[in-house]
C-alpha cells in the first residue's frame, strides 16, 4: 500500500513543479524519480544510475526518429508543400465541401508537422480563406486544426506516440495502420460534425496573426507535395501490410520497414525533390533542418525525464505491482490506460507529458494483461488530448489566435479536444474486438 501511495506523491510532485511551479519538465521528472526511488526504498547510491538508464534506454531507440520526423515536417512546413496540400484540396472540393477540405488539409499536413508548427502555419490560411468566404473563422478552422490534434495524439513518428511505442513494445506500421483506423472516424465527428455547432461564436483575430503567406508561383506541385508529405506513412503501412500478408517476408524486409530507415529516405527523397531541384542550396536544407532540431530539443527532455522515472518504477518492482494491480480491476486495460492518461493530461496540460509520463504505468499494465500494445498506444494518446483547458499551452494558442473568450474557447477547443479522446478511446475499444 506504501508503495502505491509513494507513486502517487512522486506524480503529485510532478504535477505541482510543472504546473504551478513552471519548473522545466526534464528537470520536475528527475527530482521526482529521485523522490519515488527514496520513498521505495531503493539505494542512494543506485539512484542516479537508475535514471541514467533509463533515459538512455528511452532516447536510445527514439532520437533518430524524432529528430528526423522534425527536419522531415519542416521542410515540409519552409518549402511551401504544406500551403499547395491546403489550396490544392479547397480547389478541388469547392466552396461548399470546404469543411471537409479543411479537415483533410489537417490531417494531411499533421502527419509530417509536429503540432504547434502546423498551427502556426496553417493559421494565415485559415484567415485568408474567412476573408473570402465570409465564413466564421472558429468554424472554418477547427476541421483543420482536429486533424493536426489527432495525427500529434495518435500517429508515429510524432512525439507521444511514438515514444509510446518503445515503451509497451508496440510495432510501429501496426500502430499507424490502426490508427488511422481510430483516426478517420474519431476526425470525422470531432471537425466537420462538431464545426456545425460553433457557427455563432465570432471570432476577433489580431491583425498581426494573419501572416503573409508565400505566393503561389512560389510553391511546389500539388502532386510533389503530396508525395513527400505521404512518404514516410505510406511505405510504412505498405511494408506493414507486406509482413502481415506474408511473414516469411519479415526478416529480409525488417531493415528496409525499421521506422529510422523509412524516415531518413523519406527525408533524403523531401530533400531533392522540395529542396535541391527546386533551387534551394544544401546550406539552406542543413539550415532549416538546424532550426527543426532546436524546436524539438524541449520534446526529447521531455521523453528523456519520462524513461528515467520509468526506470524507477521498473527497478523498484511497484511498476509490475502497479499493473498486476490494475490488471485485476474489473475494467478494460484500453480503458485503464485512457483513463491514466486522461488524469495526467488534466493536471500537467500537455499531451506530449501526458502520453510519455503514462507509458510508465501502463507499460506493465499491457504485460500482465495480454492486452494488444498497438492499441494500448492508441488508447493512451487518446486519454492524452481530452480535455485540454488552462495549462495547456495550445489552449491559450488558439485562444489568442482567433480572439475569443474564455467561454468561447471552452465551448470550441476543449470540447474538441475533448470529442476526440472520448471517441478514440471508443474506436480504439471497438477496434480491440477484431484484432
Amino acid at each position: 500500500m506504501w508503495s502505491i501511495f509513494a507513486v502517487l506523491l512522486a506524480v503529485g510532485l510532478l504535477t505541482i513543479m510543472i504546473a504551478w511551479g513552471k519548473v522545466q519538465p526534464l528537470l520536475a521528472f528527475v527530482v521526482a524519480a529521485m523522490a519515488a526511488a527514496l520513498m521505495l526504498g531503493m539505494p542512494p547510491a543506485k539512484i542516479p544510475g537508475v535514471i541514467e538508464k533509463g533515459i538512455g534506454d528511452l532516447l536510445g531507440s527514439l532520437t533518430v526518429v524524432i529528430c528526423v520526423g522534425a527536419v522531415f515536417g519542416k521542410l515540409i512546413a519552409d518549402s511551401g508543400a504544406a500551403r499547395r496540400i491546403a489550396i490544392s484540396l479547397i480547389d478541388t472540393m469547392g466552396p461548399r465541401r470546404m469543411p471537409v477540405a479543411m479537415t483533410v488539409t489537417g490531417f494531411v499536413v499533421g502527419l509530417p508537422l509536429y503540432y504547434n508548427v502546423g498551427f502556426v502555419l496553417m493559421i494565415p490560411l485559415i484567415f485568408s480563406l474567412v476573408a473570402q468566404s465570409g465564413r466564421p473563422a472558429v468554424a472554418l478552422g477547427m476541421p483543420l486544426l482536429a486533424g493536426l490534434s489527432i495525427a500529434h495524439g495518435f500517429l508515429p513518428p510524432h512525439p507521444s506516440p511514438t515514444a509510446l511505442v518503445a515503451a509497451v513494445h508496440a510495432d510501429m506500421g501496426k500502430t499507424l495502420l490502426y490508427g488511422m483506423v481510430v483516426a478517420i472516424p474519431t476526425l470525422i465527428i470531432a471537425g466537420p460534425l462538431f464545426s456545425m455547432t460553433l457557427t455563432r461564436i465570432r471570432a476577433q483575430p489580431a491583425a498581426v496573426f494573419r501572416g503573409e503567406p508565400k505566393p503561389e508561383h512560389e510553391l511546389p506541385s500539388a502532386g510533389a507535395s503530396f508525395f513527400v508529405a505521404l512518404l514516410p506513412v505510406a511505405l510504412l503501412a505498405a511494408l506493414t501490410v507486406v509482413t502481415l500478408w506474408r511473414p516469411a517476408l519479415a526478416p529480409p524486409l525488417a531493415f528496409f520497414a525499421n521506422p529510422m530507415t523509412v524516415m531518413l529516405a523519406s527525408y533524403v527523397v523531401g530533400m531533392i525533390v522540395l529542396g535541391l531541384r527546386r533551387g534551394m542550396s544544401m546550406a539552406q536544407v542543413m539550415g532549416s533542418a538546424q532550426e527543426a532540431l532546436r524546436e524539438i530539443a524541449p520534446i526529447l527532455l521531455i521523453i528523456a525525464g519520462a524513461g528515467g522515472l520509468k526506470q524507477v518504477l521498473t527497478e523498484s518492482g511497484i511498476s509490475a505491482q502497479l499493473g498486476a494491480q490494475l490488471a485485476s480491476l474489473p475494467v478494460p486495460p484500453l480503458l485503464l490506460g485512457w483513463a491514466v492518461a486522461t488524469l495526467i493530461r488534466v493536471c500537467l496540460g500537455s499531451a506530449t507529458v501526458a502520453g510519455v509520463t503514462a507509458a510508465g504505468v501502463v507499460a506493465p499494465l499491457t504485460q500482465t494483461s495480454g492486452v494488444d500494445p498497438n492499441l494500448m498506444v492508441l488508447a493512451v494518446g487518446a486519454g492524452s488530448l481530452m480535455f485540454s483547458h488552462v495549462n495547456d499551452s495550445a489552449f491559450w494558442m488558439f485562444k489568442e489566435y482567433f480572439g475569443l473568450s474564455l467561454k468561447d474557447t471552452f465551448r470550441s477547443w476543449t470540447m474538441m479536444e475533448t470529442l476526440v479522446g472520448s471517441f478514440g478511446i471508443v474506436f480504439v475499444l471497438l477496434l480491440s474486438l477484431f484484432v
